[in-house]
């Protein structure tokens, strides 16, 4: 039975690489030493959300076999909301993942600095950091083989070699269970907290998962028969990697210091405590969310670009390949140049609010029309759930623009 259940795992894992990364490490570290249990509901709640949503990409992926960029642009009819739409996902996605793949691959070489010692290279005045670069050239090699069955077997290894690095790294703290179970079944909001709590369901729910679940599925699937294996495939993969999410803010409520204000800093800060070792996992699984980020999200961005586009949406077309280098050039650079991407990150921010709750309203949409599902279409009670989503999903768009432009909404 195991054995079959990993002959059928399929993109699950890769979306939870897609969700747990640098950015993702920072949100819960910044939660654990800032609120400590409290907020472990939202990540209980964002993980409940992200199951929905991702079941409904999986299920239009394996049924249509069609990507869910490239469903959107063939069901609008409308060619000035047609063009606003695949402009704002376009916008979003693509140009949204090449400002965070500078952090991603930021993220992963923090991993390994944890770790290791670095040396940076100085060329005609410019200091480059060459993990950066070694990082850009792994991913670049995973990518261009275009071969989804080594692709899926790589993150998994990643991603089970991370959730081991931050479970072990949440062990060796003692956590307080019963705390824990309160904080994560019981909605608390303590005072300042509304925006870390945006920023932990921000992080998890993400737009560009649902594009890469639809569009990864028929790489591994071909027939409605397989629903079954997508189903506990998403469903253990997003708790998994929700699990990883809890364990970091849990690793994180045993530093009693404000100094704390990323990963690094919570490695640094468990050394004295836990000794050397907590310090290692937790650089690991840095490095393994930072690398798994940094092949997803070029991925992600040129499955985007080839259904909006009408490409080809092989991974070795020449198209395919030419957005995901584009991505992964750019993080490179300003990773390893240290150019500072906030403005370009602000839009992203910008682009990303305004996009969660119109690709969440689109996919309910598609997921009741029986000319793309037929007999699979949502049933009432998933319509339900997804509308729940849908209006939090409005209300989390609002405080990110709240957040970024200062609208004074709230």
């Amino acid at each position: 039975m195991i054995k079959k259940w990993f002959k059928n795992m399929g993109p699950g894992p890769l979306v939870a690489a897609a969700f747990i990364g640098p950015g993702t490490v920072t949100v819960c570290t910044l939660a654990g030493v800032g609120f400590g249990y409290t907020l472990l509901w939202a990540m209980v709640l964002s993980i409940l959300a992200t199951i929905v949503l991702q079941e409904m990409a999986a299920r239009l992926g394996i049924v249509a076999q069609k990507g869910l960029s490239e469903i959107i642009r063939t069901e609008i009819q409308h060619p000035i909301i047609k063009l606003f739409v695949v402009l704002l996902i376009l916008s979003a996605i693509v140009i949204g993942n090449a400002a965070y793949q500078a952090g991603n691959i930021s993220g992963g070489v923090l991993g390994l600095e944890t770790v290791l010692e670095h040396q940076n290279i100085t060329v005609n005045n410019l200091t480059i950091n060459p993990l950066n670069i070694i990082l850009g050239v792994c991913a670049f090699a995973l990518l261009y083989l275009g071969n989804y069955k080594v692709l899926e077997k790589v993150l998994i290894s990643l991603v089970l070699l991370m959730s081991l690095s931050f479970l072990y790294t949440a062990i060796v703290t003692k956590p307080n269970i019963v705390e824990v179970l309160q904080g994560a079944l019981i909605p608390i909001f303590p005072e300042g907290s509304l925006l870390t709590i945006i920023a932990l369901i921000g992080t998890t729910v993400v737009p560009y998962n649902l594009f890469l679940h639809a569009s990864l599925v028929k790489e591994k699937w071909h027939s409605e028969k397989d629903l079954k294996w997508a189903r506990r495939d998403t469903v253990l993969s997003v708790i998994l990697g929700g699990i990883v999410s809890i364990c970091i803010i849990v690793s994180a409520t045993a530093i009693q210091a404000t100094e704390i204000n990323n990963a690094t800093d919570l490695a640094k800060g468990l050394e004295p405590l836990y000794g050397s070792y907590a310090k290692y996992f937790l650089g690991i699984g840095l490095f393994a969310a930072g690398i798994t980020s940094a092949i997803t999200a070029p991925l992600a961005a040129a499955y985007v670009a080839t259904g909006c586009l009408g490409w080809a949406r092989h991974m070795k077309g020449f198209q395919f390949r030419m957005v995901w280098m584009g991505v992964l050039l750019l993080g490179v650079c300003i990773s390893s140049l240290g150019i500072n991407p906030i403005e370009i990150i602000k839009f992203a921010q910008v682009a990303n609010g305004i996009l969660l709750p119109v690709i969440v309203g689109f996919l309910i949409w598609i997921m009741n029309k029986h000319s793309v599902l037929g007999l699979y279409k949502n049933k009432l009670w998933q319509n339900i759930l997804g509308g729940f989503i849908l209006i939090f999903s409005i209300f989390l768009s609002m405080a990110t623009l709240n957040k970024v432009l200062g609208l004074n909404i709230f």
